[in-house]
Order: structure tokens, then sequence, then C-alpha cells
């Protein structure tokens, strides 16, 4: 399936049936039967998908955070004048959040009453639940904080690193949390003990990461290919070297995305093509060999089976993996 939707591609995902949605610059929701929502007065900057499984969470310019389950449309959260940049969610513990400027608002999908505030010295650019769902890590310039999700008052923990950081992930273990950075790095913290980890050597900035097999390798954009790291033992990739898989000269990989229990992973491409292979034989499989408008959302189906994406202009679409 490939179509047109004329607006930017913000976010692709599968619910928990294994329906493919997308979320868009014009404010709507898209899923692939061609139904269409119009969410928000604005663009959709962030998208998640409910903790439920159901349905997908949206945040825009308007400075809302709404609810999407078919053509059902139900506020969660509003902030005024902000904007929502950043959103993610956690099945574990039920909970949500988003981060609006500095701030970083917390919501509890079985309690509409319950909410947290947490402030930050300067902008918060990305969120991740750990996998527990009690922590929150935030993103923010100096590297990333970390909070109690259900505590109203306390002082964060700040694992530092200078410089501007983007977008961050938990291993599946919850040893370690990586950050993209605004160099061409990742950096990555042994959470235990605060240990910095330095992954360098990236000929762009690497703003998309996935975990895959179980936690033993991550893999990231960033380069010619797909850039897979070793994530067993307690060192995680310390002391390790990382692969690249689907080398081709002529362009990045701008968005990737796996199955966090298998092998197989997809790949977006800064020239619009989007390929997806499974890392025991390493076969590269087109999935949208067209070029175009660059990959800016990618994701794969729990069983590794369907991937959807979409790019700059609108172009999206969902296909076979193997």
């Amino acid at each position: 399936m490939q179509q047109s939707f004329d607006a930017f591609v913000t976010t692709a995902l599968f619910d928990a049936a294994g329906r493919a949605a997308f979320a868009l610059g014009d404010g709507t929701v898209r899923s692939e039967d061609g139904a269409t929502v119009q969410v928000h007065d604005g663009a959709i900057l962030a998208a998640a998908l409910h903790p439920s499984g159901e349905g997908v969470l949206t945040g825009g310019d308007d400075g809302r955070l709404v609810w999407t389950r078919g053509a059902d449309c139900v506020e969660l959260a509003r902030v005024p004048g902000r904007w929502i940049d950043a959103v993610t969610a956690s099945p574990a513990s039920k909970l949500i959040a988003f981060a609006a400027g500095r701030e970083v608002h917390v919501r509890d999908a079985a309690d509409p009453a319950f909410a947290r505030v947490f402030a930050h010295e300067r902008t918060v650019a990305d969120l991740a639940f750990e996998p527990k769902g009690r922590r929150i890590a935030c993103a923010t310039y100096g590297g990333a904080w970390l909070w109690y999700a259900r505590i109203a008052e306390q002082k964060p923990a700040r694992l530092a690193w200078a410089g501007s950081h983007i977008a961050i992930a938990w291993s599946p273990d919850g040893k370690f949390l990586l950050s993209a950075m605004q160099e061409n790095q990742l950096h990555g913290w042994r959470v235990a003990d605060e240990k910095n980890m330095r992954m360098g050597g990236y000929p762009a900035k690497p703003k998309s990461m996935a975990f895959l097999a179980k936690g033993n390798l991550m893999v990231t954009s960033g380069a010619a290919g797909a850039v897979v790291w070793p994530f067993s033992g307690s060192a995680g990739p310390m002391g390790q070297q990382a692969a690249e898989v689907g080398y081709d000269e002529s362009a990045l990989v701008v968005k990737v995305a796996a199955m966090p229990n298998g092998i197989r992973m997809a790949a977006g491409l800064d020239d619009g093509r989007v390929w997806a292979c499974d890392l025991n034989g390493q076969r590269v499989i087109p999935l949208k060999a067209d070029k175009g408008a660059a990959v800016t959302a990618l994701a794969i189906d729990a069983d590794g089976d369907r991937v959807a994406w979409g790019c700059e202009d609108g172009t999206a679409g969902v296909s076979e993996a193997g």
C-alpha cells in the first residue's frame, strides 16, 4: 500500500492489533485503510501508541494532548500557548508523558485526576520511560534528567554530558540509557554507576535508535548503512566495535525501526528509499525502491512482518518486510 497524504509525516506506528497509523503535519491521524480524523488545529509534532495498545496519542502546536481511537478523539491535557514536542507512554505502568518547553507532564491512563509536572532548566527534546515504567528520562541540554514519574516532590538524578541531547532511549533491561546528540555521536550511560559511553564515528547525526534481539543489539541511523552496536554483557557497547548493514554510499540512513524480540529491522533513507533486513543473513530487502523526499517516520510491527513508512512530502505506505 502506498499513498500520498500531502502533509509531512511526523510518526508512523502499529497498534496492538497490527494496524498501521500515521500522524501528520496537517493535524490529522490517518489509518492504512484510508480513514482520516482531524485531531489538532495545527501540526502534530509528536505521537506515540497509547499504553493500552489501542489508538494514537498526539501532541500538537495547539498545546493539546489527544487520544484518537478510530473516529473518536479525547483531549487528555492542554497547555495553552505551548507546543507539545515529545510524547511517550508506558504499557507497564499505564503512564503517559509529554514535554512542553522546559516542563514534562505526566498523566495516568487509568486515573484522569492524576497529574505531575517536572520543571527543567532548559527545553526538553525527548522522553523515554524505563521498561518498568516507573522512571522517565528526559533529554535536555547538558545530559539527561531522571524522575520517578509518580512522585510529586523530588530532586531528579542528572546524568551529565556537555552538549545538546535530542533523542533518548532505554535498553530493554533498563541498565543503559542512550542519547543522540546534536553532534555526530551518541552518548550513553550505564545507569547503575553513571559510567559514560562515547559512541562516535558517525558521518551524520544519529537521531534514530532502536533495540532488537531482546536487547542484545541496538541499531541507529546516521551513516550510509544502519549502524549496529552489540549490547550483550554488563559493559554493553563499551570496548566493542559497531557493524554497518546495508551500506550505500549514495544515501544516509535517517530512520530505523526494529522488532524488540527478533533480529529483523528496517531503515529509511534521506533519498526516500526504505529497506528491511534480517540480521542473521544480512540480506537487504528493498521495500520502497523509488527515490524522493526523505523518510521522516518508520515503524515495524511486533512480528517483523510489516513496515510502515512516511516521508517529508506526505508519501507513505505499508510494505511486507519479508
